[in-house]
């Protein structure tokens, strides 16, 4: 009675409140319009570099902090965590409290949190921090969209806005790995910290220099938003955690993981009921759950679980070959150029009638990247990644403005408030997808190199004369490091297990990369039908119309 009772509330505040008019184009010159894209690129790639830095690093940042690099992912955790909930209550504030001031506020949080990272010096401090500092990161995206809509005329915020700013959110994590040596060369990872800190500082002076042109401000904060949020919030930052560690403690073996993951889906369910009595919901499920927005969500969730191959799989593919950051600077760099370059041909390209064959392209350059990849042996590096990884960076942009614009062009298509509902979709598939996706790629990897480590020890039994040939070829090379026969042998027999132990992970590798080719082909085939499906039986579309034209909003 009481929830009906508040919806019935929700529903006439709703509709007794004056709807404000819609903002005025804003009416910039073209050097105007150029600083305002600038900021838009900087701004977006604060954000995605700090997400960058944090990922590439792991390693060294475990060695900084005197930590295991397993426990270092809770500081990736930390702050992937609130990346996927923050947004949902971040356009609510912007609409309630003005853009300006949601601005302004968002970039200061951010120079404080980066300001923080200079005083870490332990693994505690750093997860706190890292949570901090994920919070503080939210807005930026949200800001780069607002600003890069500032700076394009809307006729073109479709085929031009969109592109570049998702580009420069995905194009962080090679540019962070590229730049990651140079800044480390000579100095801890607070280095890296100062870096990020100078580039906050100059966001935060385009920031208030550039005002972006103001929006009539609207009562939309509601109570029962907070509950919602606060259970979403929850549960998107337990499945992260559950899926970043899944592998590392495998799934099994680590009670937590369980109840952890059962958390999630009762945080998320209850959310979900929650949000479905409501007269006027913080997010629409009802239009979430129907059947064309679900196939635009299996089609982004699909795509992120694909890319994993690049953000799982080669990364740490190299790091099994035991490569320094400093070799791999090359291939990182030649696959921001590769989604640079996809950024000009969707420009030159997009309209939402193309999207399925972006798509088809997409899957094709993956599939045929991910097939390159599965004939890794012992001896390839980043230079037999070129190709291969340039393909699945392109594929990469390829695949998500189109999409992205088709899932906006439904949102308005029913509304504003749909915007927000769409987020949650974008997101929820983006940041969890693209954790579960890596979660379960190295999931393989564990589960394949145990089996290949089964099928080669016998070779490395005491009965086969190749090994005892070789063991005594290694200890005799080492007779000018100790006298010690045996240590000398046991140097030897250690060093062929560790030899053994790689070709098995290197052949488990192999086995994921063949999974991504044959998961890529059969999602290439579902597109295939759904098309001639669509063609044969039309259904309704999600197409964005001249009617609703994309707003700064």
């Amino acid at each position: 009675m009481a929830q009906n009772e508040a919806a019935e509330a929700e529903t006439a505040e709703t509709e007794t409140a004056p709807q404000p008019a819609a903002p005025a184009e804003p009416d910039h010159s073209t050097p105007k319009r150029l600083v305002y894209a600038s900021a838009a690129v900087f701004v977006a790639l604060s954000q995605s570099l700090a997400t960058g830095f944090v990922s590439a690093n792991l390693p060294q940042l475990a060695g900084d902090l005197h930590a295991t690099t397993n426990h270092t992912y809770w500081v990736m955790a930390a702050f992937m965590a609130p990346r996927a909930s923050m947004p949902l209550m971040l356009i609510r504030i912007r609409d309630q409290f003005g853009l300006r001031r949601f601005a302004e506020v968002g970039i200061v949080c951010f120079v404080l949190a980066m300001v923080l990272n200079l005083w870490v010096d332990d693994l505690h401090s750093a997860v706190i921090v890292a949570f901090l500092s994920g919070c503080a990161a939210a807005p930026l995206s949200s800001l780069g969209f607002l600003y890069m809509l500032e700076a394009i005329p809307a006729a073109q915020r479709l085929k031009v806005a969109i592109p570049a700013v998702l580009t420069m959110i995905m194009v962080g994590r090679p540019l962070a790995r590229v730049l990651l040596p140079e800044l480390t060369a000579n100095a801890s990872w607070h280095a890296v910290s100062l870096f990020q800190m100078g580039m906050a500082l100059v966001a935060l002076a385009l920031i208030f220099a550039l005002p972006l042109t103001p929006r009539p401000l609207q009562k939309v904060l509601k109570p029962l938003d907070f509950v919602s949020f606060s259970l979403l919030a929850v549960g998107f930052g337990a499945f992260t955690s559950v899926f970043m560690f899944g592998a590392l403690d495998y799934w099994t073996q680590t009670e937590w993981l369980g109840v952890a993951l059962v958390a999630a889906i009762v945080m998320v369910a209850g959310a979900v009921l929650i949000e479905m009595q409501r007269a006027n919901p913080l997010i629409d499920f009802h239009w979430l759950l129907s059947p064309p927005i679900l196939h635009l969500a299996g089609t982004l969730l699909v795509f992120r679980i694909a890319l994993a191959e690049q953000n799982a799989g080669a990364v740490g593919f190299l790091r099994t070959m035991g490569l320094q950051p400093g070799q791999e600077q090359l291939l990182f760099g030649i696959i921001a150029l590769s989604m640079l370059a996809a950024t000009g041909v969707l420009m030159l390209t997009n309209s939402g009638a193309r999207a399925p064959l972006f798509h088809g392209i997409a899957l094709v350059l993956i599939a045929a990247g991910a097939w390159l990849d599965s004939q890794s042996t012992a001896l390839t590096g980043p230079e037999q990644m070129y190709l291969s990884q340039a393909m699945i960076g392109f594929a990469g942009i390829l695949f998500l403005p189109p999409a992205m614009a088709k899932g906006l062009g439904a949102a308005f298509a029913k509304g504003p408030h749909y915007l927000l509902s769409f987020v949650v979709l974008f997101l929820a598939t983006q940041s969890i997808g693209g954790v579960i996706g890596s979660g379960l790629f190295r999931s393989l990897v564990v589960d394949r190199t145990a089996y290949h480590m089964a099928q080669l020890s016998p070779q490395i039994s005491a009965d086969n004369p190749m090994l005892s040939q070789t063991l005594a070829q290694s200890a005799a090379s080492l007779g000018s490091q100790t006298a010690d026969a045996g240590a000398r042998a046991g140097a030897a027999l250690s060093s062929v297990a560790s030899t053994v132990q790689q070709q098995a992970t290197i052949l488990a590798y192999d086995d994921a990369f063949r999974a991504v080719f044959w998961f890529a082909l059969a999602a290439l085939a579902g597109l295939i039908a759904h098309v001639a499906l669509r063609q044969s039986w039309p259904l309704p579309r999600l197409r964005l119309t001249p009617s609703t034209p994309v707003s700064t909003s």
